[in-house]
Formats: C-alpha cells, sequence, structure tokens
C-alpha cells in the first residue's frame, strides 16, 4: 500500500489558518516579522534573533540592483500588460538565475563542499582549478563595477560576526577567497552574493533552497520598478534604445 501523501505547511479550519502547526492568528500575526515568518515558511525553524538579523540583511541586500535584466523584463512585460501586475513580476524573477542573483546557490554549494572536506585549504584549490580549466565563473567572485572590493560584502559579513551567526561557511568563503586570489595572481573581490551565500548558510539554509530567499527579496524590488514605471515610464527609451544598438542585418547578406 502506498504511503500517504502529507503536508505540515498550511491547514485552515472554519475558525483559524495553522502554518507548520502554529495558529497564524494566535501565534503569528502580530507576533513574528516578515523576515521571521518567511524563515519559518521556508525551514520550518524559528529563526534565533541573530539568525533573523542576517536574513533580513539579505533581503534587503538583494531587493535592488538597477536596470538589470529582472528589471528591465518587468517593465517591458508591466507596459504591454498593465493589467497584470502579476504577469510582469512573473518575467522578472524568471531572469533570477545562474549570472544574477541566483549564484547564492552556487556558491554556497561550493563553500558546503569546503566545510565537509578534511582539508578546507586544499579543497578551496581544487575548487578554483576545476574552475579555471573548464574556463566557468566562480559564483560569488567577481563584479564589473564593485572593485577591488564589493562594499556590501563586508557589512553582510560583520553582521553576521556581530549576531555571531558567522561559522564554518564563512570561514571557507575566506578560505576560497585567499585561493582565487593566489590562483589568478590579484586579488579577485568576493561579491555580494558570495557573503550571502556564506551568511546564509551558517544560518542552516540549504544550498537548494538558497535562491528562494533572493527571489522573495527580488519580488519586492520588482514590484518598485514596476510602480516607478506606472509614475515615469521608461519602456519607450528602453525600447527605442535597443532599436538604436540593435542594427539589422538580415541573415546571408
Amino acid at each position: 500500500m502506498r504511503a500517504k501523501t502529507t503536508t505540515g505547511i498550511g491547514q485552515s479550519t472554519a475558525d483559524d489558518v495553522f502554518v507548520r502547526g502554529k495558529s497564524l492568528t494566535k501565534e503569528l500575526i502580530g507576533k513574528l516579522t516578515f523576515t521571521e515568518m518567511a524563515f519559518f515558511q521556508i525551514t520550518g525553524r524559528m529563526p534565533t534573533a541573530g539568525q533573523t538579523a542576517v536574513v533580513d540583511a539579505c533581503l534587503v541586500t538583494l531587493i535592488e540592483h538597477g536596470l538589470t535584466p529582472s528589471a528591465i523584463a518587468a517593465r517591458l512585460v508591466y507596459s504591454s500588460a498593465p493589467e497584470a501586475m502579476q504577469g510582469a513580476v512573473a518575467a522578472g524573477l524568471l531572469g533570477v538565475g545562474s549570472v544574477f542573483i541566483g549564484t547564492v546557490e552556487g556558491c554556497a554549494a561550493l563553500l558546503s563542499r569546503l566545510v565537509a572536506a578534511g582539508d578546507t585549504a586544499k579543497e578551496a584549490g581544487a575548487v578554483v582549478e576545476e574552475h579555471r580549466a573548464a574556463k566557468r565563473p566562480l559564483p560569488g567572485f567577481g563584479h564589473p563595477q564593485h572593485k577591488p572590493d564589493d562594499p556590501r560584502t563586508p557589512r553582510i559579513l560583520a553582521i553576521a560576526d556581530g549576531h555571531g551567526v558567522a561559522s564554518g561557511h564563512v570561514r571557507a568563503l575566506h578560505v576560497l577567497g585567499a585561493a582565487v586570489d593566489r590562483a589568478y595572481g590579484k586579488h579577485v573581490t568576493i561579491n555580494a552574493t558570495g557573503a550571502i551565500a556564506a551568511v546564509l548558510a551558517d544560518c542552516g539554509v540549504r544550498p537548494e533552497i538558497m535562491r528562494g530567499f533572493a527571489l522573495v527579496a527580488r519580488c519586492a524590488g520588482l514590484v518598485g520598478h514596476i510602480h516607478e514605471e506606472q509614475d515615469r515610464p521608461a519602456m519607450r527609451a528602453l525600447w527605442e534604445a535597443a532599436e538604436s544598438a540593435v542594427q539589422y542585418h538580415p541573415t546571408g547578406v
């Protein structure tokens, strides 16, 4: 006989709603912040005060990144279908991948590998050489604008350290950073997603769900872009810029 399928997340009755076994009206509304509730909903654990401060800092960091592909997509889709804001937000969220923002997941997986290794420094060197040989970017490292260092990184790491959250994954990040610098013969910045990967991992967030925190933050950021698009439309300028930058050239001519 097949085992009964169950869920431990949400249930409603005639007089209440329950989330992971807690009464929404009696135990959660007015008692948890959004950050605490998001952590509880995603992980099933109530965060400590330190973990809440760290996750909150990560969400604040990830909300806004300017006119990146996700924001541009959201603005263009909203301008095309203003009756469906959710479609515009969804379009923007589809851009949270292995190049933008979603690199937290890839970096966290590497840091977990280092933490699990007996010799962290040796494993860090192996990770760097693997990426160099494959000519793959190392997630969590480098930034086209923030050089020599990403100003967000020390702030995030300081918050984690100040709240007693920084531990094995943050140490592994520093070891990996040193290995990167040695391999490339120069200093390569640890970017914000690298720092976020380390501190969220030290909060007990698994790499495979970590991108979800980026999606939660970016959703709020995209709503902000849509609000601005309502008041100060940029769609026409973006469209014209694309037409100007990309010249028509018939295939085969």
